[in-house]
């Protein structure tokens, strides 16, 4: 997967995505794409599938955290203006559901620092790490009632309950940090600048402890979550959706 994500890159001089190691134990990854406000197009949703492949087999890695290079978004969803003909449309949405099916199995805590727009693939982002620190300036929304997308209800329901997944999905409406905060979605809210700092501490706390026992405690979650099989019946519905269906909007073919 890694010789793949380099040739989709090649067009690109710069990598979308930085991986770090800030401290024994923790690997960063910053979305970089501050331009489109990190939205997710193939190459950077290549990237993420190699990036959690490798990251999935490090021995020595115990908290894996997702942050963006901008305050500004972590992720504005996919990129519904990358110019793709029907196959591209397809490649692009195989690679998402990689992704959410690489984050949802992920062996170690993931932690989500939730600054600025949150929206579509970047809510689902969001949903699927284990621990969430926002920022004051969150723009938190589910669009897949708005887009027609068959996204949403299997990572968001285990953690706000279905009556309240299911307001935040139909109407797509806009969550700030103050409302997440309140319905438990985030465990933490400071200032948007502050949010990485934020999160690489609770990164550093749980790092701390017995790594074979919160690997055990991470496999424990997902077994009695169950989240498997529904994340993998939702990739299944977004690869219907965009192979035989309407599928995302994208930018004019190439």
């Amino acid at each position: 997967m890694l010789e793949r994500a380099r040739g989709l890159a090649a067009s690109r001089a710069v990598p979308s995505l930085q991986q770090i190691t800030p401290a024994p134990g923790v690997a960063l990854l910053r979305l970089d794409r501050p331009e489109r406000r990190n939205a997710l197009d193939t190459v950077l949703l290549s990237e993420l599938v190699d990036a959690l492949e490798n990251l999935s087999i490090d021995d020595q890695l115990r908290v894996l955290v997702f942050s963006t290079t901008s305050s500004k978004a972590l992720c504005a969803g996919v990129d519904i203006t990358e110019p793709l003909d029907h196959a591209g449309g397809v490649r692009r949405m195989r690679y998402f559901s990689q992704f959410l099916a690489a984050l949802e199995a992920f062996p170690v805590p993931t932690i989500a620092v939730c600054v600025g727009n949150c929206v579509g693939g970047g809510a689902e982002l969001v949903a699927g790490c284990d621990l969430r620190i926002a920022g004051d300036n969150l723009k938190l929304a589910w669009a897949g009632a708005r887009l027609g997308v068959p996204v949403g209800p299997a990572r968001l329901t285990p953690l706000v309950g279905v009556a309240r997944a299911k307001e935040l999905i139909f109407t797509g409406r806009v969550v700030g940090a103050e409302e997440a905060a309140s319905i438990g979605l985030v465990h933490d809210t400071v200032p948007a600048e502050e949010a990485e700092a934020a999160a690489l501490r609770l990164a550093g706390h749980v790092a701390a402890h017995s790594p074979e026992g919160v690997a055990i405690l991470k496999a424990a979650f997902r077994e009695l979550d169950g989240a498997q099989g529904r994340v993998a019946h939702e990739n299944e519905l977004l690869e219907v959706f965009q192979r035989r269906g309407p599928g995302l909007p994208q930018g004019p073919r190439p």
